[in-house]
């Protein structure tokens, strides 16, 4: 098994030295405290600072945290208030619905599983907390690509990868899917990721109503679909009703 990086770890010493400080500190003061030689920490620091983790202040030439380590920190903060407001409606929908409940949210281009109840049956589940989904596939990422231009940004306008027949692949048919579900507040995939699967998916908005995240069921085309191949009326109440109650949780005085 492969041993840790060196000069990752000596890059982390660096900013909670930094995070300790009462205010900025010079190359020298880095190297004596943390028993380096000055030009190491030199390259660590243009390192840090290229990535945006530190700052060099102009008129005296030291180093403080930078504003992408607050991002850093407040989409962690975000993503475990949402995880921790959300857990028990999530729930209370997986037991109302009789199907698995998943809470997502964007990362990277992608949506990442924050939360899954398994659905309340014996049968055998896979745990997906921390599972990647892609957007266009799943209800959870339409829903974000609907309401969050930088999840639509992040896909871009190539072709989009086919996962079954059913697949969107083509920005202009996903730009007509994104509008039907801004115009009816929610979204569903049925076979576009899997076989045999579909999926309901509403928005999660926090304060000043921005959508930061999305609660869905997913399960067996049979029982989420009704003979026309329309999820179920039922479902779809359920799934929006939990959203807005998360909402609301975080703040969101509309949804």
């Amino acid at each position: 098994m492969p041993g840790p990086v060196q000069s990752i770890q000596r890059g982390a010493a660096i900013l909670r030295l930094l995070a300790r400080s009462s205010g900025r500190l010079g190359v020298g003061e880095i190297a004596t405290s943390l028993s380096l030689a000055r030009g190491t920490v030199h390259g660590l620091l243009r390192t840090l600072q290229l990535v945006g983790f530190v700052e060099q202040d102009e008129a005296s030439g030291k180093y403080q945290l930078g504003a992408a380590l607050l991002h850093l920190g407040t989409s962690y903060l975000d993503v475990n208030e949402l995880r921790s407001r959300a857990i028990n409606w999530a729930d209370a929908l997986a037991a109302r619905s009789g199907e698995a409940v998943r809470i997502g949210t964007f990362l990277d281009g992608q949506i990442l599983v924050v939360h899954h109840v398994f659905r309340p049956d014996d049968s055998l589940q896979t745990l997906d907390v921390g599972t990647l989904l892609p957007m266009h596939a799943t209800a959870l990422g339409k829903v974000l690509l609907a309401y969050d231009a930088g999840a639509a940004a992040a896909l871009g306008d190539g072709a989009l990868e086919a996962y079954t027949r059913s697949t969107i692949v083509t920005p202009k048919m996903l730009a007509r899917n994104l509008a039907g579900v801004r115009e009816v507040g929610w979204a569903t995939e049925i076979e576009e990721m899997t076989i045999g699967e579909a999926g309901v998916a509403a928005p999660i908005r926090g304060h000043g109503g921005l959508v930061v995240g999305a609660i869905g069921i997913s399960g067996a085309v049979e029982r989420v679909c009704d003979t026309k191949g329309r999820p179920k009326a039922p479902l779809v109440t359920f799934v929006r009703d939990a959203a807005r109650a998360v909402s609301r949780d975080l703040g969101a005085s509309r949804w």
